[in-house]
């Protein structure tokens, strides 16, 4: 109720004066009102806390308005300031030398001082705040003050300083007319506007030019004074191939004369003037540089010579410069083509003396080769004549050792006899050495090592029991490929190495297998050979034991080895350590079992392992070996059909319309076809068999020839375990074939 009595918008005399009517009125009331319970004291208590409560409020009000009061001050002050500020700011503004504005976040100007656009006249009234940033821009592209670039429009101007507005820093110069200059900044401002400040720069970019004019002026003198130097003629074009300048040395290679050779010449004049004075014709003299003139930039280094009757060569080099001209370079290279052309006929030369030489040489090898077979012929012809005389001597001093004579007698027989052994051994060691260095081919197949070591172990027991030494030769049942005359020898002499300087102890020979290779080593505990001497021992007529006799051997064992095993191609290497032994090693090439075809394998035949009824296809030229392997095949109970030739075998299976089990086939069947292409016949008619190839030709072409057609070889002469374990493998396929129902 005391909202509606009070109106909030009278003053605070009026509000007071109303209130205390309000409350005369409300006393009388109280006075005149006879109501016993107590109604109208209660309403004059609700009159007095109203009063206080109004007496509250007025205080309130009166503190406000004084801080009202107090704030209406500061703001006045404050504004003020801010005039004053904002006046500050303005004369600092108008009181700079560049024309300053500033455009808010939403590119539109805010203020700008006097100076800004005031190079522009013509735009500088239309400049005003609140305009925006594009506005302005198109504003000043039309000036008429503004100079743009040949070819340029207005708003090619205006649409790359908008694009400019929006990089992070921006500065460039815009060029006015009268040669005059701005600088243009922008400054981003914490708020996101933008100031640009616009800075004349005329004085400076008139100074800059003068400076850079005096710098290529003297760059240009260097460059000049360089040119004038060095040992090239230097001509620069232009980009309409105008002569722009020359050194002294153009002048002195080309002989240019004086009056032609002047700024502006064309290349053609110089091209013609090089043409008559080095004898060239038109043709030559354009091609190939005339094109290349021609050629729009950019144009790659070009390169040619020229030479005149005198003998001058000229090297001319060409390369393009950035504004389109190009520079030309000649050079004296005469000296060098003729140090080239003196050291061309100098090769020429030479190599027609190395030809001679090396045909001289090659007679001279030719002599050699020949005299050495000449030598290898008559040392094995003399040898076979020598060794037939000492036969019968040793048969002579045999039966005289065996008479009645006395004892000095049979010892000096005995030792005559020793003699002449010692010189069959040195005879044989000579024949040995004769043919390996002659080109005689090795007959190389499958050896079994087993067989070869017992023979050797047979041989030299008793010498070993002579000496008092433990001889040992360890069993190896593996089969290598070598020849087995020369492989025999090698390892005969170095097991007579071995016994010859072992004194006391042991002599120890057998092999290791290291993986697709089997090394046969020969050990002894003898004296041992220094580190030295292990070069050396492997030198023919080489002995290091200084006190043996010639009886004893002339020292060409070891080098019998060292060339027998070159010239197989089976490594050889030796351990020794004096006062401990030594031990030689030979690494061979190791096989699959192959060997001589002699009947059944070792030990007893498992007949059951090949399953009743298996038929074999044999085909093979030879009579007799097709006769043996028919007769051993039937022996382990395998039926046989047999044929000549490929042709034969076809017809046969034709014949009878019969598939076989298994084919046994030889490469070499005299005439075509051979054994891998028959296999391919037969199989291709009668499908996928077990096959093997029979061949004595262990070249490696044969056998690629057959791994690329899947197909394995059995190597001649046949060996009866190898050829039993392809037929159980045939058994085998016949029986899973059986069991498919195949």
């Amino acid at each position: 109720m005391t909202h509606m009595l009070l109106d909030p918008t009278d003053s605070l005399e009026t509000q007071n004066a109303k209130l205390l009517t309000i409350a005369e009125a409300l006393m009388g009331r109280v006075e005149q009102d006879t109501d016993r319970g107590g109604v109208a004291y209660a309403e004059f208590e609700r009159a007095v806390l109203l009063g206080a409560e109004i007496r509250e409020r007025t205080a309130d009000l009166e503190h406000t308005m004084g801080l009202l009061n107090q704030s209406n001050g500061r703001l006045a002050e404050a504004k003020k300031e801010a005039e004053r500020a904002r006046a500050l700011v303005t004369n600092a503004i108008e009181a700079i030398r560049e024309g300053l504005a500033l455009f808010d976040r939403d590119d539109r100007l805010i203020l700008k001082n006097r100076r800004f656009a005031m190079p522009m006249a013509d735009i500088y009234d239309r400049v005003t705040p609140g305009m925006s940033f594009p506005e302005y821009v198109a504003l000043a592209a039309s000036s008429r003050f503004l100079d743009l670039e040949r070819g340029e429009k207005p708003r090619d101007w205006a649409r790359r300083r908008i694009a400019r507005h929006h990089e992070r820093q921006v500065l460039f110069n815009v060029r006015l007319l009268g040669d005059r200059w701005l600088q243009i900044s922008e400054y981003r401002t914490p708020d996101g506007g933008t100031a640009i400040l616009q800075t004349d720069v005329t004085e400076m970019m008139r100074l800059e030019r003068t400076e850079r004019g005096k710098l290529l002026d003297s760059q240009a003198r260097m460059v000049r004074a360089t040119l004038d130097q060095i040992n090239q003629g230097v001509c620069i074009f232009d980009k309409s191939a105008r002569l722009l300048g020359w050194n002294r040395r153009l002048v002195e290679l080309v002989t240019v004369p004086t009056a032609l050779l002047r700024l502006g010449m064309r290349f053609d004049a110089l091209q013609m003037h090089v043409r008559e004075q080095f004898g060239m014709t038109e043709d030559s003299a354009r091609a190939p540089i005339n094109a290349w003139v021609r050629r729009s930039a950019p144009r790659q280094p070009i390169s040619f010579e020229i030479s005149n009757q005198a003998g001058v060569t000229l090297s001319v080099f060409a390369r393009d410069m950035p504004d389109g001209g190009f520079v030309m370079c000649f050079t004296d290279v005469t000296a060098e083509r003729d140090a080239a052309r003196a050291l061309f006929e100098a090769n020429e030369l030479l190599e027609q003396r190395v030809r001679e030489r090396t045909l001289e040489l090659q007679d001279a090898v030719a002599r050699a080769e020949r005299a050495n077979a000449s030598k290898s012929r008559f040392v094995a012809a003399a040898s076979h004549d020598l060794l037939q005389p000492l036969s019968a001597a040793k048969l002579y001093i045999a039966s005289i050792s065996e008479g009645r004579g006395s004892d000095s007698d049979r010892a000096a027989a005995g030792k005559a006899l020793g003699a002449l052994t010692s010189v069959e051994g040195i005879i044989d060691a000579l024949l040995d050495i004769s043919k390996l260095e002659s080109a005689q081919e090795f007959d190389i197949k499958t050896v079994p090592l087993d067989v070869l070591l017992r023979g050797l172990q047979d041989e030299f027991a008793p010498i070993a029991a002579l000496k008092g030494l433990r001889f040992r030769v360890v069993p190896c049942n593996v089969h290598v490929t070598s020849d087995p005359g020369y492989l025999r020898r090698v390892l005969q002499n170095l097991i007579a190495n071995a016994i010859r300087y072992t004194d006391a102890g042991t002599v120890l020979v057998g092999a290791r297998r290291n993986g697709g290779s089997v090394r046969v080593e020969v050990w002894d505990t003898g004296c041992g050979i220094a580190e030295t001497d292990q070069n050396r021992i492997f030198q023919e007529f080489t002995r290091l034991d200084g006190a043996a006799t010639a009886a004893e051997g002339l020292g060409l064992g070891l080098a019998i080895v060292e060339r027998a095993c070159a010239r197989l191609g089976h490594p050889l290497s030796l351990w020794s350590q004096p006062g401990r032994g030594s031990g030689f090693f030979v690494s061979l090439p190791m096989e699959a079992p192959q060997g001589q075809l002699t009947g059944r394998p070792a030990g007893p035949v498992p007949l059951d392992a090949l399953p009743p009824g298996m038929v074999v296809l044999l085909v093979e030229n030879d009579p007799e070996l097709r006769l043996a392997t028919s007769l051993l095949l039937e022996a382990w109970n395998i039926a046989v059909l047999d044929a000549a030739n490929g042709a034969e075998a076809e017809a046969l299976l034709e014949e009878l319309q019969f598939t076989p089990d298994a084919l046994l086939i030889d490469q070499h069947l005299g005439r075509p076809p051979d054994g891998v292409t028959l296999a391919d016949r037969i199989m291709e008619r009668h499908g996928l068999l077990p096959c093997r190839i029979v061949s004595a030709d262990r070249s490696p072409a044969l056998r690629a020839h057959c791994r690329d057609t899947g197909l394995r070889l059995l190597m001649k002469p046949l060996d009866a375990s190898a050829l039993y374990a392809f037929l159980r493998e045939a058994g085998e396929h016949m029986r899973a074939t059986t069991t498919l129902g195949l």
